[in-house]
C-alpha cells in the first residue's frame, strides 16, 4: 500500500467473507460493495441525485468510452471526472482492456498495446499500458486500473498463457508510469493530475487454469498495487467454472489489500464471490436488464413485459423497499414498458440497484454479526435464476 489518500483495512471477518473499509479522496466506501457502472460518466437512466439516495459510495467510468467521447483531455481541463459529471464520492476507472476485446474484428493486441478502431468514426488508436494509465491520471478517479489482456473462456491453456504474460509484462509498465515523479502536479507535462490521491489495481489473469492464475497473482503483487482485481471471468465460462476460479483466486492475494472481481455478475454471483473472499463488484447486468424489462427481485427475475402482470397490482417485489415498489404496480409498470415510456427505464434501474446495493448492505451486517454462512443459505432458497413464472 502506498501513503496517499487511499486505505483499506478489514474490520470483520467470517469464514472468508471480510467486512471492511476502504478510503480514498472522494470519502470512504464500506466494503462489500457494488459499483453502479457509468459508463461514459452517467448510470444510465438515473441521475447521480438517485445514486445517492440509493446510497451508492462509488461508482465506475469507462476509460476507453471517455477517451473517446469526450476525451480524457477537455474531462482534465474540467477539474477532474468527479467535477465533469458532479458526482463528488469516490469513482473507479477500468482501463478499456475489456472493451477492446468485446471489439474483437475492430482490434489487433501486440506487445506495444492494443490496436483498434473507434466504435465512433472508425479511427486508428494504439492503447499502451503507459497511455491508459495516463488517460485515468487525467480523468482523476481515486481507482485506476492497469490494461490487460482479456481472452474468451473458451481460451486454451496457450493462448491463455500468452495473455496472462502480457498482462504481466503490461501492469509493470503501467505501475512504473503511474509511480513516475515527473508526473506530479507542475512537472510541465503534457498529463493534467486531476487526483494527486489516486490508487492503481493490478489484475489478475490466467483464464480458467489455476496453475496460470497463481502464477498471475505471483508476478502481479511482486510489482506492488494497491489493490488487486481478478480479471477474465463472465465472459461465457460455466458459473461453476467462475466460482472455482475465483476459490482459488482470491485466498492467494494479499489480506491487507482490496480485492475486486471485474464484471460480475448475478445477486447470487455477489453472496458466492463474497463467501470466497471478493470486496468489490461491478456489473452493468442490473441497469442493462432493467433497460430491457427485467426487474431482480429477492425471488429471481421477473419479465415485467409478459402479459400475466398486465393487471397485477402487487408491487415488483413486495419485500423491497425501494422507491419503485413502495409506489408502483407490476401492472403500471408493464404498461410504461409496453409504451416506450423513458419512465420505464428510470423506475426499473433505481429497484434493481436498490436491490443490489441492498444485497451489499445485508452481506455486510451479515458478517459483522458472524451470520453469513446462515444469509448465503437463506438466499439460496429464496432466489433462482430461472424467470418468475
Amino acid at each position: 500500500m502506498t501513503d496517499r489518500a487511499f486505505a483499506f483495512r478489514v474490520t470483520h471477518r467470517d469464514g472468508l467473507a471480510r467486512r471492511g473499509e476502504l478510503s480514498t479522496a472522494h470519502g470512504s466506501v464500506q466494503t462489500p460493495a457494488f459499483m453502479p457502472v457509468g459508463t461514459r460518466g452517467a448510470v444510465k437512466a438515473i441521475t447521480q441525485r438517485d445514486l445517492l439516495d440509493l446510497g451508492a459510495e462509488i461508482i465506475l467510468g469507462n476509460t476507453y468510452h471517455l477517451y473517446l467521447r469526450p476525451g480524457d483531455g477537455l474531462i482534465a481541463r474540467a477539474g477532474g471526472l468527479h467535477r465533469f459529471i458532479g458526482w463528488d464520492r469516490p469513482i473507479l476507472t477500468d482501463s478499456g482492456g475489456y472493451q477492446i476485446f468485446s471489439l474483437a474484428a475492430m482490434r489487433h493486441i501486440r506487445d506495444e498495446g492494443a490496436e483498434f478502431r473507434s466504435h465512433l468514426d472508425g479511427s486508428l488508436h494504439l492503447l499502451t499500458p503507459e497511455r491508459a494509465s495516463d488517460i485515468q491520471t487525467q480523468l482523476g478517479s481515486d481507482i485506476a486500473m492497469v490494461l490487460d489482456h482479456c481472452l474468451a473462456s473458451a481460451s486454451d491453456e496457450a493462448a491463455s498463457r500468452d495473455a496472462m504474460e502480457r498482462s504481466a509484462a503490461w501492469a509493470a509498465r503501467a505501475r512504473a508510469r503511474f509511480l513516475d515523479p515527473g508526473r506530479s502536479p507542475g512537472a510541465g507535462l503534457d498529463v493534467i493530475v486531476s487526483n494527486p490521491g489516486q490508487a492503481q489495481f493490478g489484475i489478475v489473469q490466467g483464464g480458467v487454469h489455476p496453475a496460470l492464475r497463481t502464477e498471475s497473482v505471483e508476478r502481479t503483487v511482486a510489482i506492488g498495487f494497491d489493490g488487486y482485481a481478478i480479471g477474465g471471468l463472465s465472459v461465457g465460462e460455466p458459473v461453476e467454472v467462475m466460482y472455482e476460479v475465483i476459490g482459488h483466486t482470491a485466498p492467494l492475494l494479499p489480506e491487507d489489500c482490496p480485492r475486486y472481481l471485474m464484471g460480475t455478475g448475478m445477486p447470487d454471483d455477489l453472496i458466492e464471490s463474497v463467501a470466497r473472499g471478493v470486496d468489490l463488484f461491478d456489473c452493468v447486468l442490473p441497469t442493462r436488464n432493467a433497460r430491457n424489462g427485467q426487474l431482480l427481485t429477492s425471488r429471481g427475475p421477473l419479465a415485467i413485459k409478459n402479459a400475466r402482470y398486465a393487471e397485477d397490482l402487487s408491487p415488483p417485489d413486495p419485500d423491497c423497499g425501494c422507491y419503485t415498489c413502495r409506489h408502483f404496480s407490476r401492472a403500471y409498470l408493464r404498461h410504461l414498458y409496453l409504451s416506450g415510456e423513458m419512465t420505464a427505464a428510470t423506475l426499473n434501474t433505481l429497484h434493481n440497484l436498490y436491490f443490489y446495493l441492498d444485497t451489499m448492505r445485508r452481506i455486510r451486517e451479515a458478517i459483522v454479526f458472524g451470520s453469513f454462512e446462515r444469509l448465503r443459505q437463506e438466499f439460496r432458497q429464496t432466489f433462482s435464476r430461472r424467470p418468475q413464472h
